[in-house]
């Protein structure tokens, strides 16, 4: 459902974002609690069976003043996070980093869904400057042969539902809790 919409801009500008659609206030199914959710337009990885391909056009959507989104989570009362979806949010790291530290200042987690692995994000500067800001990479290219409906916050068994922080702490990849009841599929 899409929720007070922000204002369209066609220019463009440091100061702007290029998104999908319109943000959302209550999602339940992309990650924990009720979220926002931040759909990002663009994405090279072509994924067959894409949920979202209308989102994979670098040129599509429109352009959004980034104040506008951050505005908008900073008027959100009971959301608990941030998911940053798409299309590829690391296609758009520097744009999003005022995005994601906003949610942080308000106490809310950040999620980001994303066709990179993470060692791949890790490896180009700008991506791993948005990464620093993530609490909780869902990462890889969604792959049809591997999807299961009955998993959680991921659409296909080769994605990983990764703690960040830890990870960072511990120098490799640690899977986030969020990721157990995915074991049995």
């Amino acid at each position: 459902m899409i929720q007070k919409p922000l204002r369209k801009e066609t220019g463009s500008s440091m100061h702007k974002i290029r998104l999908s659609s319109n943000c959302i206030k209550d999602s339940t199914v992309d990650g924990p609690g009720l979220r926002i959710v931040i759909w990002t337009q663009g994405c090279k990885h072509n994924c067959k069976g894409c949920h979202n391909p209308h989102t994979h056009d670098i040129n599509g959507g429109f352009l959004e003043e980034i104040d506008n989104v951050i505005k908008y989570i900073n008027d959100s009362k009971i959301q608990r996070g941030i998911t940053l979806s798409g299309g590829e949010p690391f296609l758009q790291p520097l744009e999003l980093i005022p995005v994601a530290k906003a949610a942080i200042n308000k106490g809310m987690n950040v999620w980001a869904y994303s066709g990179y692995t993470y060692e791949q994000i890790l490896s180009d500067k700008n991506k791993k400057a948005l990464l620093d800001c993530i609490d909780v990479l869902v990462d890889g290219p969604f792959v049809l042969e591997e999807h299961d409906t009955r998993l959680t916050y991921k659409g296909s068994k080769n994605q990983r539902i990764i703690d960040v922080k830890k990870s960072y702490s511990e120098n490799k990849v640690v899977l986030s809790h969020y990721d157990d009841v995915n074991a049995d599929f």
